[in-house]
């Protein structure tokens, strides 16, 4: 199922769309009384899951405040999430080679060890709206389409075979980043966490609802020309792995993301490749 934070008629709250993807069903009708969606990853019982799942294959003419999808009004998924997202850098196949060939290096298809940092999220921008561009402190921006994985319980010590009972669900993120601050400070963390630095959405897809391990196509287009296009099954380092090692020092909460190839209060994966953003450009993700 397809989860979502939504507004319509200038009221906002969670909603659950339906099999057929033409309507918002929301979570109040319901009974179920979360305000955002974090409190919902950290709260939902098995039996909320099971509800939401029949709800939204029924009549919506049945379901009190169905909202027809065209008059919806999409927001982040997640607004403001509690934790710094962790990434993972160059893990698709394809990137890494590209990385390779920008730094003039060698690449022989093999990498010992994930790289992993860090990017400060204080505000998630909905799917459609706009993207500040700092043109005071930077010339231009670049894009990445990423899998965001999101983490459903407490996970610590958790083995790569019990991962996936680890997982609330998916989205689609676009880690826009400032190649100038990244190469000044020599290192990533400023040049990916300035303020509306992370699009995000428009739904959550649950993980029941993929089968898993995900092997999903992932494009973005600018100005409806495809720019980029992969597929996770190319990550080098899978969910399994990444998940796991990491809650072998650290325990990842619920809600938990990761990004490029990699975690958020949720889990976040990256795309092939990356782009550069100017004004006035349309950028789309799928």
């Amino acid at each position: 199922m397809r989860l979502v934070t939504y507004e319509v008629e200038h009221k906002g709250g969670l909603g659950v769309i339906s099999k057929d993807g033409k309507w918002v069903y929301p979570l109040r009708s319901l009974d179920m009384d979360y305000k955002t969606m974090q409190e919902l990853i950290e709260g939902i019982s098995e039996s909320e899951k099971q509800l939401l799942e029949y709800v939204s294959g029924q009549d919506p003419y049945k379901i009190r405040g169905a909202a027809p999808i065209e008059e919806v009004r999409f927001l982040a998924p997640i607004k403001n999430p509690k934790q710094d997202v962790i990434c993972l850098g160059i893990n698709y196949m394809d990137h890494a080679e590209e990385s390779a060939r920008y730094k003039k290096e060698a690449f022989g298809g093999e990498r010992p060890y994930a790289v992993y940092f860090s990017k400060r999220v204080n505000e998630s921008v909905a799917n459609g709206d706009g993207i500040q561009s700092h043109s005071d402190i930077v010339t231009d921006l670049d894009y990445e389409v990423e899998l965001a994985v999101i983490i459903g319980k407490e996970a610590k010590n958790v083995p790569e075979e019990e991962v996936k009972n680890y997982i609330f669900g998916y989205t689609i993120i676009n880690d826009v980043s400032a190649r100038t601050l990244q190469t000044r400070h020599n290192q990533w963390y400023f040049g990916k966490s300035l303020d509306g630095f992370f699009p995000m959405g428009p739904c959550i897809t649950t993980v029941e609802d993929i089968p898993y391990p995900p092997k999903l196509s992932i494009q973005s287009r600018v100005n409806g020309e495809l720019r980029q296009d992969s597929n996770t099954e190319l990550l080098i380092f899978g969910i399994d792995h990444i998940v796991s090692e990491l809650s072998k020092g650290m325990t990842l909460k619920p809600g938990t993301g990761r990004c490029r190839n990699g975690i958020y209060t949720a889990q976040i994966f990256k795309a092939w490749g990356c782009g550069r953003m100017h004004h006035r450009r349309n950028r789309n993700i799928d």
